[in-house]
């Protein structure tokens, strides 16, 4: 260090406190970087890689890029999941002795960005705190393998809207009410608990690296400390508890939160007043949707491509701001599960239905209204500039009109309380109407800002400097006249200030008073001691201006920040009255109805559609279709051929349920929904290669997590299961799945269960509470239509082959597979399989019985059913267990071998 130059002494002090970042080092009009960091940046930023004298006969890696342009170097970095630490001047470089002081003003973490350039409009950018409490684990009296449970705290804040949340798992299914928070909200930057390190929480931990795709760092215990954690959000909140917000006793939360407000404080350097309130919620006020099933049912994004477009969201996102847009997702991703709120939301979804005026006109307001929950934000943050208070004023001077709107005509008992609730802001939009012009610059550092009329100071100086302008604009003329110089002109420029330009064929001309002071190719430029004392007039007035200007725009913006909280509750209430105006302009576009939502098991809907599929059907109608779960139908066993519509009958009946408990109204004529608690789907075929997965083991899990999850108040899709093993290994895995989940008191949940073993259809036979649907399909010869109808009984065949050929197979292929087929379906190989016997669960015992097939439908006027699953034991195989073979002399052994070869040659009972 002592052979460096000054400079770089400088940037390496400041490197050393910032060792896990980026930093960028600002050199002019450059930001700098040195060493490693130079080099990894230039790489990942595609830009030249140069040297600079570190001191001696030493030179290091340097690179950099210009401060005017830096945001996209600097999103791209964080993209790439690192932190950029920003040092800048922090003095003025003529008072300066020796090197520019610099400081790290601000540390840039995935989690931390705010610049509109990183962020997605319609989707937040969460950073989340995470702690947790071991409690002791199951007794092994009733538990064979006892476990540990955890609670778990999680704390998540949206620095560039100020959205602050906390909330405690567990200990009951802690783990997957974690994976599935953290899957919901997909943070950006997850901060760890150092005691995720411990060896009692390395299932968390594999948990929490499983579920984020972000950046996931353990930090130093200090910010977990419960007692320093609470004293900082107290500090913040300036109050003497947190009862107020909810978490007063929820301790591991606590940790949490205050954690990541010690972080925030730490990175961005500032006060955090867009951080303005804290709220606590549960996870169980919600309907908890896991990883698979939001995922396979499309919510936000496609299976496929992963994009928007063909997402649920993409259908129902009709809202005008980015802030309705984030608060839609999140209702998406997190429907209700009272009937009383959900009934809440869909009345007033169903008044702005109903009030087509009150809808156009409140929708025409909203085309006014600019992202308020964000520009609040940069205000607080003292990152705003003059463009985002026009903005935010243009947005608030709607309020008065909204207000007014809502409490003429609304009906709704939400819209009326929102009516109740709206704070006008109008002093805020009166000061800054007062004080900026109407269009002003980006930059706020170069003058132009302020309204005339605001500032007695900034009048005057505008004053001088215009005068000063107009007498060197009047000088150019009356030179000309004096000298007849037609081609003199007066010029400015930053070296040498303002000059007179006369050509060289015109040098001749030039008056005996004119100084010299710059020789050009062409012509030469002079100044005047008149023209150099109105220049230090013009220049000084314009210098005082800008910094006026300056000072008052901070201090304007520092006064509209105090009123932060109050912008961020309009922003809240402009934001769900901008969902509300999305869900009822789709329902009134799509046709869609308000459903009955209520508390009991029922699921009733009537011409049930696909809301995706069907908004991107060009030119054929959706084929509607019917479906009815109660206490007396609980499982739906689906069959029909490939393509013919089962999947998309599954998925609609999940979207809908979905749609409903989020407030919106449903793609059908009628629905009545009786609130689930969850929604398990299991659908298609994936692997997991990175953790050794094979595509059946996916299967399996998510078959297992829905088995151990779902209760009575669930709704499970299933598409396909033991298809990823041997056939009679899946059947049998299918068949006792429909079984448990029928059964089990703790499931019992409503069940749709699309399959191609066509075998399971006989449960309905055996099992009260299920019904056979398939999809109907009209053939004629090897032409097959896929009428799009769910009607009920099973299916006869897959129609694997038709389906194969409209895929294009080949021929040949295509005449081999009906020549294999006929011969497997007449061997006798098959015969013998359908002749094995069946299981049922015993009511009372919840154990396998041995039951055949044919016993269970005698009786029933219906032919023997020709499948089972589990034979009744063979005489001789009991035997056999029954034998003590150690007893037994080697006479003995012989004649007991004999009688039961004996036997089994003749195929009976030889005792």
């Amino acid at each position: 260090m002592t052979q460096l130059t000054p400079m770089l002494r400088q940037y390496y002090e400041q490197k050393s406190q910032y060792p896990g970042c980026i930093l960028l080092f600002r050199l002019g009009d450059f930001y700098e970087m040195f060493g490693d960091d130079a080099t990894l940046a230039s790489k990942l930023l595609q830009i030249t890689l140069t040297s600079r004298d570190a001191g001696g006969d030493t030179r290091i890696p340097m690179c950099g890029v210009p401060h005017h342009s830096a945001e996209k170097y600097i999103a791209q970095l964080v993209r790439n999941g690192y932190k950029v630490a920003l040092c800048e001047q922090v003095e003025d470089p003529k008072a300066a002795k020796g090197v520019v002081r610099r400081e790290v003003v601000r540390v840039v973490t995935p989690g931390t960005v705010t610049d509109e350039e990183m962020l997605s409009e319609r989707e937040n950018n969460f950073l989340v705190s995470l702690s947790y409490k071991a409690e002791a684990p199951r007794s092994r009296a009733t538990h064979l393998f006892p476990h540990p449970s955890y609670t778990i705290g999680l704390a998540v804040c949206d620095l560039s809207t100020g959205e602050f949340m906390c909330t405690e798992m567990g200990p009951e299914g802690a783990v997957g009410s974690l994976k599935n928070e953290l899957t919901r909200l997909s943070p950006t930057e997850v901060l760890l608990d150092p005691a995720f390190e411990d060896e009692e929480a390395q299932q968390l931990l594999e948990t929490i690296h499983a579920s984020v795709a972000g950046l996931v760092e353990v930090q130093e215990p200090r910010y977990f400390y419960d007692e320093s954690a609470r004293k900082r959000l107290l500090s913040h909140f300036h109050t003497e508890s947190l009862e107020g917000f909810g978490c007063e006793r929820l301790d591991v939360a606590v940790r949490c939160a205050g954690a990541l407000l010690e972080y925030l404080t730490e990175t961005q350097k500032r006060h955090l007043d867009q951080i303005s309130r804290l709220s606590t919620y549960s996870v169980a006020e919600h309907m908890q949707i896991d990883a698979a099933t939001r995922r396979n049912l499309e919510l936000v994004r496609t299976l496929r491509d992963g994009e928007r477009r063909g997402s649920l969201i993409w259908v129902l996102d009709r809202t005008s701001t980015s802030m309705g847009g984030r608060l839609l997702r999140r209702w998406t991703l997190q429907p209700l599960v009272k009937a009383a709120a959900i009934q809440t939301r869909l009345d007033a979804v169903d008044d702005l239905v109903q009030n087509v005026d009150l809808r156009f006109g409140l929708r025409s307001l909203f085309d006014k209204v600019y992202d308020v929950e964000r520009l609040v934000a940069r205000v607080a943050s003292q990152s705003a500039n003059a463009r985002d208070l026009i903005a935010l004023k243009a947005s608030l001077r709607v309020l008065p009109e909204i207000q007014a709107a809502l409490a003429n005509q609304a009906k709704a008992e939400r819209l009326s309380q929102l009516a109740d609730q709206i704070d006008p802001c109008a002093d805020v939009c009166a000061t800054i109407s007062q004080a900026i012009v109407d269009e002003p610059p980006i930059s706020i550092t170069e003058g132009g800002i302020i309204r005339r009329g605001y500032s007695a100071d900034v009048d005057e100086l505008a004053l001088a400097a215009t005068s000063g302008r107009e007498w060197i604009s009047r000088l150019e003329q009356e030179e000309r006249d004096r000298t007849k110089i037609r081609s003199l002109k007066v010029g400015y420029n930053k070296v040498f200030g303002y000059y007179i330009e006369v050509t060289r064929p015109n040098l001749a001309q030039v008056p005996a008073e004119y100084q010299r002071k710059q020789t050009l190719a062409n012509a030469e430029r002079f100044i005047t001691p008149e023209l150099k004392e109105q220049e230090e007039r013009i220049l000084g007035a314009h210098d005082r201006l800008v910094e006026l200007e300056y000072e008052l725009f901070v201090e304007l913006r520092r006064q509209i920040g105090e009123a932060a909280a109050r912008i961020q509750s309009a922003a809240r209430i402009l934001a769900e009255l901008d969902v509300y105006l999305a869900l009822a302009d789709v329902a009134v576009d799509r046709g869609y109805v308000k459903p009955v939502v209520d508390e009991d098991d029922a699921l009733e809907i009537r011409d049930g559609r696909h809301p995706v599929v069907e908004a991107t059907l060009k030119d054929e109608a959706f084929v509607p279709n019917d479906l009815h779960l109660d206490g007396e139908t609980q499982v739906i066993v689906l069959t029909g051929p490939n393509m013919a519509g089962k999947s998309t009958y599954l998925r609609q009946t999940a979207l809908i349920v979905l749609m409903a408990q989020i407030g919106s109204f449903v793609p059908a004529s009628a629905a009545r929904i009786g609130v689930v608690d969850r929604i398990f789907t299991r659908v298609g075929a994936s692997d997991d290669l990175a953790t050794g997965q094979s595509t059946f083991m996916v299967e399996m899990n998510e078959v297992a997590n829905i088995l151990n999850h779902a209760t009575p108040k669930s709704l499970v899709i299933l598409d396909e299961v033991g298809r990823g093993t041997s056939t009679f290994d899946g059947l049998s895995i299918a068949w006792a799945v429909t079984e448990y989940l029928l059964k089990e008191p703790r499931v019992k949940a409503k069940t749709l269960f699309a399959t191609h073993y066509h075998e399971l259809t006989e449960l309905e036979e055996l099992l009260p509470g299920v019904k056979n649907y398939s999809v109907a399909v009209h053939k004629e010869g090897q032409e097959i239509l896929f009428l799009r109808r769910i009607v009920q009984g099973g299916a006869d065949q897959s129609y694997g082959i038709e389906v194969a050929r409209l895929a294009g197979l080949p021929a040949p292929v295509l005449q081999r597979a009906r020549q294999i087929l006929e011969a497997l379906e007449s061997s006798e190989e098959r015969r013998l399989a359908q002749d094995a016997a069946a299981a049922t669960i015993d009511d009372t015992s919840g154990e396998i019985a041995p039951t055949t097939l044919t016993e269970a439908s005698e009786g029933s006027g219906r032919r023997p059913a020709q499948l089972a699953l589990f034979a009744p034991p063979h005489p001789l195989i009991e035997r056999l267990k029954a034998t003590d073979v150690e007893r037994l002399t080697p006479l003995e052994a012989l004649n007991l071998l004999a009688a039961f070869v004996n036997e089994a040659r003749l195929g009976g009972d030889a005792s």
